[in-house]
Order: structure tokens, then sequence, then C-alpha cells
């Protein structure tokens, strides 16, 4: 083994014969450094050109794993069916391949079967040829990896010239290392960012938060948890606010399916035309403003779960265009002839009764039939009103977390919840808690600052006693019946709060200059001065 020294002009051109050779070579190098962006590609091309024009039997390059330190194989030349090299690395100082990373000099071996050092951990190496091993450097004390070539070369004069080609190579090769380390690092911040969001999304979707303890939502916990482990259509049935959508999420995100896309669509808010569009994709110059072809959502839900809510609204014309997609797994961009598989998870959800639907005619039998494979029907909130407390404090926590707060709800107000029915379920009753952490001054949520709807759809205030504001008032002119039991009291109350000043007691009332004049009056409210 010999380590050689910096070569000087006198030796690199002692032979001018062989410099056309070398530009040759060197002429593919540069090429195969330019014609990919895959940093591993390249250096498996510049091997492959130093094999086939630089007169080398074997090439490779090893490079240096940051965490480790250890030179790993990255490229070889002649690449064959059986060369399995991917997981093989060098200490080092283990082997020559890894003296050459420690000593940080080209090292030529002028036979192979001399040397005692050689591993051969991949098999590759031939006994009976020369061995050059050129370090690859950035910069003056960065050792990142070994170009390593066996040539056919024998004699000493032919083996220093190559060794010094492989130097120009090495330097070469620099920029394309970089790269690798600039592209290789990117993709683990992705994967890592990946990773997080993944993370975060399955917190954020997973079963805990579809909160409630009652017997009806143990039941839906227990088949939402049967339905993900399989590819089984779900049908998601409930009225609105019932959170549909956000059980699609948790059987989503708790599937085999769960790093796949979750992809949805509001099936009501399209026309038939746009919806087309939406699910299926078009071709360039399928209509007016069709400039491109675009991708459908059955695409872009390719391998994972396609979410369609709101799905009843759709007309029997498109149903019957959706069924085919159901059935056969395939369909055509809008003006395309070419025929596209995908493999979908459907989850579809509806607040209509389509059984009523297939009746009159207004929904396809057999879509129905296609859908109503594992349905899962979400109480209402009426029907549930044990879970309120829970799903309250739930919904308080995560509108805190974006005030940047700690909301509380006092037991008197959670009485009040507890009385309305909440017609919007889940959804107006977090409308209803965000509305009244608006109107708090503070962190608890008093009685007065909870306005929810009445039966009959009118909003109304709860008892104003504490002293926040209501926002909706009530209606100009009412009778003393209408105004109901304790009227009188709390508009003393709230006039003795704000020493008599009448203004000051209808804004803390929600009411009108006009309203509180009247209420005054009717009820014979003699009003303090001082």
């Amino acid at each position: 083994m010999e380590i050689l020294e910096p070569f000087t002009e006198d030796v690199i051109f002692a032979e001018k014969s062989v410099t056309a050779t070398y530009l040759r070579a060197l002429f593919y190098v540069g090429q195969a450094l330019h014609l990919s962006a895959d940093p591993r590609r390249t250096m498996q091309s510049v091997v492959e050109a130093l094999y086939q024009y630089a007169d080398m039997k074997i090439a490779t390059i090893t490079l240096v794993e940051h965490s480790s330190g250890a030179l790993f194989i990255n490229a070889v030349a002649p690449l064959g069916p059986n060369t399995l090299c991917d997981d093989i690395c060098y200490q080092s100082g283990e082997g020559v391949l890894g003296t050459v990373l420690a000593a940080g000099r080209t090292i030529l071996v002028p036979r192979a079967g001399d040397e005692p050092r050689f591993l051969n951990k991949c098999g590759l190496l031939k006994l009976h040829l020369p061995f050059i091993g050129v370090p690859i450097r950035i910069g003056d004390q960065e050792l990142v990896g070994v170009l390593a070539t066996q040539p056919h070369a024998m004699d000493k004069e032919r083996l220093v010239q190559q060794a010094w080609f492989l130097e120009m190579v090495s330097h070469l090769l620099v920029q394309s290392i970089l790269l690798a380390r600039k592209v290789e690092e990117e993709k683990r911040h992705l994967v890592d960012h990946r990773d997080q969001l993944l993370m975060e999304v399955r917190n954020r979707y997973g079963f805990e938060n579809v909160v409630g303890r009652s017997a009806a939502m143990r039941q839906v916990f227990d088949q939402v948890r049967l339905v993900a482990r399989w590819n089984t259509t779900v049908l998601l049935r409930g009225e609105s606010g019932t959170g549909k959508e956000l059980t699609a999420h948790a059987i989503h995100f708790n599937s085999p399916r769960a790093k796949a896309p979750f992809v949805k669509l509001n099936c009501a808010a399209l026309p038939d035309n746009l919806l087309e569009s939406e699910l299926f994709g078009h071709e360039k110059g399928a209509f007016t403003g069709a400039v491109g072809i675009r991708r459908g959502r059955f695409e872009l839900a390719h391998g994972g779960t396609l979410f369609l809510d709101e799905l009843g609204e759709i007309s029997p014309a498109f149903q019957a265009k959706l069924l085919r997609v159901l059935q056969e797994g395939e369909f055509e961009r809008v003006g395309g002839e070419q025929s596209l598989r995908v493999d979908v998870r459907i989850i579809a959800a509806t607040n209509r009764n389509l059984e009523e639907a297939v009746q009159r005619g207004s929904f396809r039998q057999d879509l129905y039939y296609r859908l109503n494979v594992m349905t899962i029907t979400l109480p209402p909130l009426r029907a549930r009103k044990e879970d309120i407390p829970e799903i309250a404090r739930f919904l308080l926590i995560r509108i805190g977390k974006r005030q940047g707060r700690r909301l509380i709800l006092p037991d008197a107000s959670m009485r009040e919840l507890m009385k309305y029915d909440w017609p919007g379920n889940v959804r107006e009753l977090e409308n209803c808690l965000e509305r009244a952490s608006v109107m708090s001054v503070g962190n608890i949520l008093a009685p007065e600052s909870v306005i929810v709807g009445s039966v009959s759809g009118e909003l109304k205030p709860f008892a104003a006693s504490f002293g926040v504001p209501a926002v909706v008032a009530a209606s100009e002119v009412e009778s003393e019946g209408e105004m109901g039991e304790g009227e009188k009291e709390r508009v003393i109350q709230a006039l003795r709060k704000t020493g008599w000043v009448k203004a000051k007691a209808a804004r803390l009332l929600g009411l009108t200059p006009r309203q509180i004049a009247y209420r005054i009056k009717i009820f014979g409210i003699e009003t303090e001065t001082f």
C-alpha cells in the first residue's frame, strides 16, 4: 500500500497519449453530474461513466453518514443483479476504504491480493487488479467520502496518472454531495414535519375528541372502532351539527389509511356540472376555462378516504354517475376518454331520510343499497343531555386556547344549558359558548352572558343579574305576562347596580331605553334618587 504525495505536472503529463482518454471520460462524468437532480442517481451515473470510459474494472462511491460517521456505499459500477451493497459500511480506519478516510490521502495498491487489509464486504474486489482510493473532501478539513476504483492498468506510471484523474473527479463530486446532503436534510425535515402533523391530526381527530358518555354515544364509539379497521363503506346519519365530519375524521385517522389523504367535499354546495368536475376532474379544453388537466377528488384521495358530506342532496342524474365509481372503482375525467382506476374508501354523510327519498324517487335505490353497508347514526344532543356538561367543558378548552385564556362555566350557567333542546346540536352549543366568551369580560361565563335560541327559534337572553350585558334584545312591545315572573326583580337589581341610571341598566339587561322605561312603568317601580 502506498500513500501518494501531491502530484506534479511532470508526473501528470509524462504520457501525453492517455490525455484524450481522460478528457473523454471527464466529458461523460461532467454530463452525468448535470443530467439528474437526484444526487444518488447522479453518483451512480458517475461511476458508470468511469467504468465505461476511464478504463476502470470496478468503481464505487462511499459517503460518510452524518449520524454514525461510517462509510456507506452509495454507488457501484458495474451494477449487477446480485450486487447487494446498500447496508454495507466501513468505520474510519476499517479496511482499505476506512484507511483512506482516516488518512485523508490518496492510497494506491499495485495488486489488491497483496494487501491483507482488504475486507471485500461486497464481494466485488478483483484480487489480481490494482486499487486506487481517493478521499472526497469539502474544503480543507471535512472528509465526506471515498471514490475507489480498480483500473485495468498494471504499470506504476499509468496508475499514478489514473489516481490524478480520480482526484479531479472527486473534486467535481463535491457539489453533488452537498446537494445530496441538502436534499436528505430537507427530506428528513419534511418527514419529521409530516409525522408531527399526522400526530397532531390524530390527536385532534382521535376517539377521545368525540365526546360523550351516554349509552347512545358509547354505541357509536364501538361502531367507529370496529369499522375503522376495514375498508368498508360507511354512511353517517344524523341531524346537522351532530359531529358527522368529526366522526369521519376519526374513522380515517384510526384506520390503516391514516397516512394517505383524507379528502372531503360538500355535495350540496355545487350544481351537477361543477360537482362532476370536482369529483372526477377534467381534461384540458373540456369546457370554457379548462386551461389544463385537473385531478378530481377521487384521484386526490387515491389510497385514502373520500368524505362526501350532504350526499342526499345530489340529483338523481348525478347519482347514476357516482354509482358507477362506487361499483367499479373507475371513472373518466370530464372531456376525457381514458378510464382511471382508484382505490378510495368512501364515507358518506347525510341528514336526510334516505328511505323516504327512495320512496319518492328522488334517491336511487341501488345507490342507497350501495352506501348502506355500515350505517352509523349520530344521536342529536337533546337525546343525550347527560353529555352536555362534558361537551361544554371540552369546547370551552378549545375556545380558551384560541383566545389565550382559561374559561370557566359555573353551575348556574350549566343548568341553563341543560334546559335547552339544542336543535343545532353541538355546533349550536359551540357557537353559544364562543359568543358567551366574547361577551364575558373575565374568565367566568355567567348565566346572563349565555344566549341561546328558544324552541320557536327566537333568541332570548338568560337571567341577567350578574353585570355582563346580553346582546340580543327582547321585542319592543311586551305585555307584563310575556315578561314573566321575576322580571320586576331583575329590573330593580339592574337599576340598583347602576345607581338608578336607566341607560346603564338597559345596557346591562340587553334592553333598549324604551324597553326599560316600559318595564318601570308597567311594574310601577319607583326610582331612587341621590
